[in-house]
């Protein structure tokens, strides 16, 4: 009864069957790590706002990587604003979503090297290639408060380095080039500035990294090891689907075959009947 396994059919089914089952489970697996990353990110994230500032040089230096670990701490300098290097960087979007650009002005140490401060968002110049209207950064020596972060790549953030474009625009923010502009030693990475703010609220401050929501991940690994667990549910109704089909089928030839030998006998008979003589 269970021969048609053998069969093309069936055993390519149950090929297609093996082959989906661990294809699922890797896959709410990788959802699963998803979320665990997910988890762990906005726990580090929300450590690292509620930590208590610290000065920007005990964090990074010239020609140093900033450490995922020190992503978003909050971090003070004092200087003085270069306006004469300040470029803004392209396509960048506001809180609700419109695209511009990022402010970026180096803030010049008391010990001479440089930090890069991205001071927030402003619309873009009508023209493209134009340099947008720009809030001067405020003058003389201040201290400043922002979120550490590290230099941006086109590896991490996705946004490819366009070359040939319009002086005082760039598309990254990143130390080592604009230490290569400025000429000056610039520590690395970059603040996200928070305080002071500006009177008018231009600069757009950058909002805060998103550290309440966690995704769907885990909802999608559950998913996942659902339709797992159903293939082989599904496979099992099935095979005995086929089974009770060809049962069925049986059962009605084996009663076909019945039905024909007993016509055959009563005809058989009625034949007799009628060659038989009358007396």
């Amino acid at each position: 009864m269970y021969r048609f396994l053998l069969s093309r059919q069936w055993v390519i089914l149950t090929l297609i069957a093996l082959v989906l089952v661990p294809t699922m489970i890797e896959l709410g697996f990788w959802q699963f790590h998803r979320h665990e990353r997910r988890v762990a990110q906005n726990a580090l994230i929300a450590d690292n706002l509620e930590a208590k500032p610290v000065p920007v040089e005990e964090l990074t230096s010239p020609g140093h990587t900033v450490p995922r670990a020190d992503y978003w701490r909050r971090v003070t300098a004092t200087g003085t604003f270069d306006t004469a290097h300040e470029v803004v960087v392209r396509r960048r979007t506001s809180t609700d979503d419109r695209v511009g650009v990022h402010v970026l002005t180096p803030l010049v140490l008391r010990d001479g090297r440089v930090l890069l401060v991205n001071r927030g968002w402003v619309p873009a110049a009508a023209e493209q290639r134009a340099y947008p209207p720009v809030p001067p950064a405020p003058k003389g020596e201040i201290t400043v408060t922002g979120r550490l972060k590290a230099d941006e790549t086109t590896g991490a953030s996705g946004i490819k380095d366009l070359k040939g474009l319009p002086d005082r625009q760039v598309m990254l923010i990143n130390s080592e080039q604009q230490a290569a502009l400025i000429g000056r030693e610039v520590l690395g990475g970059y603040l996200e500035l928070i305080t002071p703010e500006s009177a008018d609220g231009t600069p757009e401050p950058i909002a805060e990294p998103d550290h309440e929501s966690i995704g769907a991940h885990m909802a999608y690994a559950v998913q996942w090891w659902l339709f797992a667990a159903g293939v082989p549910v599904g496979w099992v109704i099935l095979v005995r689907r086929e089974v009770q089909d060809r049962r069925a089928a049986a059962r009605a030839e084996a009663a076909g075959d019945g039905d024909g030998e007993g016509d055959g006998d009563a005809a058989g008979n009625t034949a007799a009947v009628q060659a038989t003589p009358s007396l």
